[in-house]
């Protein structure tokens, strides 16, 4: 007989789940493992709100495996080592992004992307090595073996630099990979939420020319002066489209709705790049004739490795990026998510886990 949530492993957690596609999270009780010899013990103090989380728990992509406790974005204090752990001791700030385990011998694992392994085990709705589920950090504590734990910078705040663990990362990675990162080049960032406003801030920091590409004018004034883009274009003003044709070097597509790619492939100059990030729940069109005469590039990306998630929460550390949030309490979780859903955020909630999740 399979033991409940709670009996499964020897620590009593206490967090908030969502128990059927209503989507609705109420408080929730269950158990971690033990901490063994690779392992870390962390006291969850902030978890940033993924639109994923919001996915996860109405099941938008039939995958949801009830009950789920979500969260991805994890800033805590490491309260226990197992022997074998000496990147970290106690009362270390340390960050949980995507990902808490792989398979260690793929292909891609050896190249530092265990993000694309095959057997990648997710923080939350996946199952671990033993079989049992994982459960993410809206939650009062999480076991993490050392590997996919990140040491998390001085000087980066703990609240407003845990949403840098997902959509930091999601960001950063193909902008290194594709190659976004020439100063003076041009940066179209479609799409101004979670995603796009941190990759606002990355673009200027490699020195690119960033314009924001949104369905929405009433944006402009803060994606200029606050997110210190450069330019800012209204996708559904055929002038100001038609005025930017072939004006810029890559797009970071971060629209997860339906949407056309047509006008942003027309933004691209000779050999231009886009690449997409969000994860509409219908496939779009791709038209052939623009990519063939112009010789562009229409790409993707998932979020990035363990090695690469360090190397962007460091980059993040020296230039002061942090994502622009409002900070909630657990019990406003249900609330945000039906804010989150109609975009009404600027630009993500995270959850004051250490100060208001009480049993």
């Amino acid at each position: 007989m399979a033991k409940s949530p709670e009996e499964e492993h020897p620590h009593k957690v206490f967090g908030w789940a969502a128990t059927d596609s209503s989507g609705s999270l109420s408080p929730f009780h269950f158990s971690r493992r033990e901490n063994a010899d690779d392992d870390v013990t962390i006291k969850v103090l902030y978890c940033g709100v993924c639109h994923s989380d919001l996915h996860s728990v109405k099941n938008d992509w039939g995958i949801t495996n009830y009950p789920i406790v979500p969260g991805h974005e994890i800033v805590g204090v490491v309260t226990k080592t197992g022997k074998n752990v000496t990147k970290f001791k106690e009362g270390d700030r340390v960050g949980v992004g995507v990902i808490v385990g792989s398979c260690n011998t793929c292909d891609s694992c050896q190249q530092d992307l265990e993000n694309y392994c095959p057997k990648v085990i997710f923080t939350y709705n996946s199952h671990y090595h033993d079989k049992t589920k994982t459960y993410g950090g809206y939650s009062d504590m999480i076991v993490v073996d050392h590997h996919y734990v990140l040491r998390f910078p001085d000087n980066l705040p703990s609240d407003s630099g845990a949403p840098l663990l997902c959509a930091g990362i999601t960001v950063y990675s193909p902008m290194k990979y594709y190659g976004m990162t020439e100063p003076g080049k041009h940066l179209g960032v479609a799409g101004l939420g979670g995603l796009g406003h941190i990759a606002v801030k990355i673009g200027k920091a490699f020195g690119l020319k960033v314009t924001v590409i949104s369905t929405s004018p009433a944006k402009e004034d803060e994606a200029i002066n606050r997110l210190g883009a450069d330019s800012f274009l209204v996708s559904t003003d055929p002038a100001q489209l038609k005025a930017a044709m072939g004006t810029m070097d890559y797009i970071i597509d971060t629209v997860s709705a339906v949407h056309a790619l047509a006008p942003l492939i027309g933004l691209l100059k000779l050999n231009g790049k886009l690449v997409t990030l969000g994860l509409p729940n219908k496939p779009l069109e791709l038209p052939i004739f623009p990519l063939v005469l112009g010789r562009k590039l229409v790409g993707g990306s998932d979020f990035g490795g363990i090695k690469e998630t360090q190397e962007m929460l460091d980059f993040c550390a020296k230039h002061n990026i942090t994502s622009e949030i409002e900070l909630i309490k657990m019990d406003y979780i249900n609330t945000a998510m039906e804010r989150l859903a109609k975009a009404d955020v600027r630009y993500r909630f995270v959850i004051d886990v250490g100060n208001s999740l009480t049993r």
